[in-house]
């Protein structure tokens, strides 16, 4: 991740990480309605990966939101097991409506406590974390969660995430607010890590991280994983998505 900067702590402790994870959870509460609302088309980078799935692998998608991309594997004629998982329900409501796809309610930072009941006959083919792992804090939880994917994956399956690149927009980094906000010191976040506001249906707070190609490269490493893939996609300059491709090492 390079050179941490003075006043950021080099591993986030356990208090400051699950304030973040609770502030996520209070706004997908909260906003999630909304939040789907700005959500009813899938991102020019999901439809290209939706392009290299055949219909007869099974998908696990964490973080699956309103469950449009699994949907839309249905409506293509997919023919394998699909499951979707997310915390928030308001967004799960909207899942619950797509036939041949299963939805469960799940929490992503305890991905490693409840993998078997995610399991499947001979493990996944393809495992797909869209605009989720930006929203886990701290390396640690992430590695937890990437290490217990790479457990449920086959061994010539692939895993494949997008992770949001606010920075590259001015009109998002200006919705990145002070931490005072929620009563976290500057010192107690990692570098990469940011507080947003959203402006839809009321005004809300959200945490997310900053990925770099080289760290998602670092993690995959720690994970016993390499990157096959990699490239940018989404939004006016076609830069606000880091998509990559994920296999055992």
């Amino acid at each position: 991740m390079g050179k941490v900067p003075e006043g950021y702590n080099a591993v986030m402790n356990f208090v400051t990480a699950g304030r973040l994870l609770e502030l996520n959870r209070e706004f997908y509460n909260r906003f999630g309605d909304s939040f789907s609302a700005t959500r009813q088309r899938l991102q020019p980078g999901v439809k290209k990966i939706l392009e290299t799935i055949p219909n007869d692998v099974s998908v696990l998608d964490l973080g699956c939101g309103n469950g449009h991309f699994l949907r839309e594997l249905i409506r293509r004629g997919h023919k394998a097991p699909l499951l979707g998982v997310d915390f928030s329900l308001p967004l799960l409501r909207d899942a619950e409506s797509a036939p041949g796809v299963e939805f469960r309610e799940a929490d992503l930072s305890q991905l490693s406590v409840i993998s078997e009941q995610l399991s499947v006959i001979g493990n996944w083919s393809l495992i797909t974390a869209f605009a989720t792992l930006h929203h886990i804090p701290s390396t640690e939880m992430r590695l937890d969660i990437l290490r217990t994917v790479k457990k449920l994956l086959k061994p010539d399956g692939k895993f494949i995430l997008s992770n949001w690149q606010f920075l590259n927009s001015e009109k998002l980094k200006a919705r990145i607010q002070p931490w005072g906000r929620v009563g976290i010191n500057d010192s107690d976040v990692d570098e990469g890590d940011y507080l947003l506001d959203w402006r839809s249906g009321g005004e809300g707070l959200r945490y997310a991280h900053h990925f770099t190609a080289e760290e998602l490269s670092g993690l995959a490493e720690q994970a016993e994983m390499r990157v096959i893939d990699s490239f940018l996609s989404d939004g006016e300059g076609g830069n606000l998505g880091l998509y990559q491709i994920w296999a055992h090492a």
